[in-house]
């Protein structure tokens, strides 16, 4: 592992391996369409990396750049940046989808587009106090599919606006009485997104002490390879093909269940092709959290 400082230097400046692992997404990425630049396009992918990587070692920064949702990251910081065909493909490809993930969170249909539509603004972006247009897209990194960022987005501003309007009365007292989020129709076909929620949920809280570990320590601690084979005692090769299988066990399983509620196997890998279970609105790190004691392997 380089020493810290030197990471921090690549990171920035990115090493040869690095440079090239951002170099090859260019061309998925779609970036030519909106008048993306490559070295606009290494500082979009280099920024992700500062966020989330600083600390990790050239094997994980490059894995992070290969796990990128890269056409929707650009297509996002086009959007930001004011590109209208970019605004065209954005609204094209998600509008109706945010609107139905909208009204599913408001269980009202009117209440449902005002949520949507009231997001549209943010999205194309406000200007700031130094005029500048400022979009609320530059908060999207890539890590999950833009989509399930869109709907989290959205179950936050129905939170918020539940807050705003409760005043005397807490939101947890209005979701015991149902009030924020009523119960849907009977009438109304279940949400896909029940199903998904369902089956991931279950699927986290059946884990045993060493998945839940593998887990919540690099996908949601953040922490390398290397550094949990340390803690482990093992080497970080040791852990990657760990994990890698806890990865591919935890989806086969939630495949199972939605196939056992009735999903189309179709459907269910069209699904699970764009998961990303932090995107979803269940409380990940309670379902996967740890406790102080570690065992090894």
């Amino acid at each position: 592992m380089l020493p810290h400082a030197s990471l921090a230097a690549d990171v920035s400046q990115g090493t040869t391996e690095l440079r090239e692992a951002i170099g090859r997404r260019f061309g998925e990425s779609g970036a030519k369409r909106y008048g993306i630049t490559r070295e606009m396009f290494r500082g979009y992918v280099r920024a992700v990396v500062n966020r989330y990587g600083a600390d990790f070692n050239q094997t994980d920064m490059i894995a992070l750049v290969r796990s990128l949702r890269i056409e929707e990251l650009i297509l996002a910081r086009a959007c930001s940046a004011g590109h209208e065909s970019a605004w065209d493909a954005f609204l094209a490809r998600y509008r109706a989808e945010m609107h139905r993930a909208a009204m599913q969170i408001a269980k009202d249909e009117a209440a449902g587009r005002e949520l949507a539509d009231g997001l549209y603004a943010e999205l194309y972006g406000l200007p700031n106090q130094d005029g500048r247009r400022v979009s609320k897209l530059d908060y999207y990194m890539g890590r999950g599919s833009l989509a399930g960022w869109l709907r989290t987005v959205l179950a936050q501003r129905h939170v918020d606006r539940c807050r705003s309007n409760a005043r005397d009365v807490s939101l947890d007292e209005q979701l015991e009485a149902g009030v924020a989020f009523a119960a849907r129709p009977e009438n109304a076909e279940p949400a896909t997104d029940d199903c998904v929620v369902k089956a991931a949920s279950q699927t986290l809280a059946e884990l045993n002490s060493e998945e839940r570990f593998l887990l919540a320590s690099y996908y949601l601690d953040q922490r390398t390879l290397a550094t949990i084979g340390r803690q482990l005692g093992v080497h970080e090769s040791t852990v990657s093909r760990k994990l890698e299988r806890v990865t591919a066990a935890v989806r086969k399983r939630i495949r199972e269940r939605m196939l056992s509620s009735g999903m189309d196997g179709r459907r269910c890998d069209e699904i699970l092709k764009e998961l990303d279970v932090r995107d979803l609105p269940i409380d990940v790190a309670r379902n996967i959290g740890q406790e102080n004691k570690v065992e090894t392997f």
